[in-house]
């Protein structure tokens, strides 16, 4: 699968701490952001941590800021899954304002494997799971 499925969304309000000595949202709290939406996602699977037996573990993120995001205001998280192997899959994020659903803020990446846990070794991805991340869970 080479297109991106929108599978999800999240809304985040931007926090006054969020900002720096600059006066925007620093660079740091966009990977919060998308930690969140990624946790929130994995959470709607039922993809809970579970030490003793399988799951997702991501192995790179990234970030490209396009524009400041400033308090006050709410992030409109995107969550999509892009390409699917083995035993992982791509996943990018859009960073929009729910005010300005129209400008992306930020794009984000990250590379999902899925894991034995206590083996600490990747292993393939379930058809459940496989079938899971491809499902949109949208509101």
């Amino acid at each position: 699968m080479s297109e991106r499925i929108l599978v999800f969304e999240l809304e985040m309000p931007i926090r006054w701490g969020d900002m720096d000595a600059m006066g925007h949202v620093n660079n740091t709290v966009y990977f919060r952001y998308m930690e969140q939406l990624r946790i929130s996602w994995f959470d709607s699977m039922g993809f809970r941590p579970d030490p003793s037996g399988e799951g997702p573990l991501i192995i790179n993120a990234s970030c490209t800021f396009l524009r400041e995001l400033q308090y006050p205001g709410t992030v409109l998280a995107r969550q999509y899954v892009g390409e699917m192997g083995r035993s992982s899959f791509e996943t990018y994020i859009d960073m929009l304002r729910t005010d300005d659903p129209g400008t992306v803020y930020a794009h984000g990446s990250a590379k999902v494997v899925w894991v034995d846990y206590p083996k600490r070794k990747s292993a393939p991805l379930p058809d459940f799971a496989r079938q899971a991340v491809t499902t949109p869970r949208l509101r």
